[in-house]
């Protein structure tokens, strides 16, 4: 009888565990993305200005125009995200080992974003 209700709790906890996961990967668990997430293995290197995401780390991106394409290469095997301190600015999520874009905003200035998923992951957009 013990391990009867030992399996149903197990079975009730495993249960719970994959509802969570799965809200945590779809677009309502972390809010909305400003941004569709574009996988491309094997893709070629960006003809334009590009953010890339290795080591747990974003590396660095000179100033881009207002409305300029941004290219994000996630090169780590993990989820990241190119989110704005400015809430609802821009979010974009990126798959381990994949690609997106991000426009970047129409007025100058300097953007502040994390990585929602690893908030100690910092960077700064800059647009001139």
């Amino acid at each position: 009888m013990c391990r009867l209700a030992a399996l149903a709790v197990s079975l009730f906890l495993l249960a719970g565990a994959s509802v969570a996961c799965g809200q945590a990967n779809s677009p309502s668990g972390h809010g909305e993305h400003s941004e569709a997430v574009t996988t491309s293995p094997g893709a070629s290197v960006p003809a334009g200005p590009a953010i890339t995401i290795e080591g747990m780390g974003f590396g660095s991106l000179g100033p881009v125009a207002p409305g300029t394409q941004i290219t994000i290469i996630n090169n780590d095997e993990v989820e990241h995200s190119v989110t704005s301190r400015t809430k609802g600015l821009f979010d974009v999520h990126v798959e381990g080992k994949g690609r997106a874009t991000l426009t970047a905003p129409q007025q100058p200035g300097e953007y502040a974003f994390y990585c929602l998923y690893h908030p100690a992951m910092l960077g700064t957009l800059t647009v001139k």
